[in-house]
């Protein structure tokens, strides 16, 4: 059975290059351009990983990764945050913090190695 990863991104051109790598390796993949619903499409659909991005016009992301991680039903859901601000991996200490980072822009090998880890050990 493939992985289902939820990617979430605002850049459609960052979105539309993601989406074909995962897809590419063997991922099923949702894809929004937006925050709103993220919760909503997490509980709804599933998916074994959420790709979020850190800075979305309609919502935080790292507020968004924040609920998910301190909720029963959704903190052991592996969630990478991706950004392309130089301060990404400072999300690793707070409170309710991503399994993992990725700045912006992205090697294609370290994406899948990330995703491939974060899949591998939440199984």
């Amino acid at each position: 059975m493939k992985a289902k990863i939820l990617l979430v991104d605002d850049n459609e051109f960052i979105l539309d290059i993601m989406k074909h790598i995962l897809l590419t390796n063997g991922y099923e993949v949702i894809a929004l351009s937006c925050g709103d619903g993220v919760i909503d499409h997490v509980r709804k659909d599933h998916p074994d990983l959420v790709i979020l991005d850190a800075e979305l016009p309609d919502a935080d992301g790292r507020t968004i990764c924040q609920i998910l991680k301190t909720t029963d039903d959704t903190k052991n859901l592996p969630v990478i945050m991706c950004s392309s601000r130089d301060d990404i991996k400072d999300s690793l200490k707070q409170e309710g913090a991503p399994d993992d980072v990725i700045s912006k822009p992205f090697d294609i090998y370290f994406l899948i190695d990330r995703v491939n880890r974060q899949i591998e050990a939440a199984a």
